[in-house]
């Protein structure tokens, strides 16, 4: 698909920094896929009106109705001030244990089940 300029590649939402996404979205001539360099030849289109991601407030509305609901969150999506921010909402608005996930950081699963 990207090597043929015949193609169009509409990304939708927010491209996090470090994707293939927002490499595509800054004009990269070829991204790294399955191990490969990709030529980039198909049209990038960016459609800043649509977002594939439910916000803050919704994710914590999602978590708060969880059943059983869980003893700690892991916020490991977008950028790390976001789940930095959203792990300090979700600790504070539905007390529970929420932390951001960080690189090469090793976690044990079951501390994550719910205590119901």
């Amino acid at each position: 698909m990207l090597p043929d300029e015949r193609n169009c590649v509409v990304l939708t939402g927010y491209q996090a920094v470090g994707t293939r996404g927002r490499s595509l979205a800054e004009g990269a001539p070829c991204v790294k896929m399955l191990g490969t360099e990709v030529a980039v030849h198909a049209r990038i289109v960016k459609d800043e009106e649509f977002s594939v991601h439910a916000d803050a407030s919704e994710l914590i509305d999602w978590v708060g109705a969880l059943r059983p609901r869980p003893r700690k969150v892991l916020t490991v999506h977008g950028e790390k001030e976001s789940a930095e921010a959203l792990a300090v909402r979700l600790a504070q608005e539905l007390t529970l244990e929420a932390m951001p996930g960080r690189a090469n950081h090793r976690i044990v699963l079951a501390e994550f089940l719910s205590a119901e």
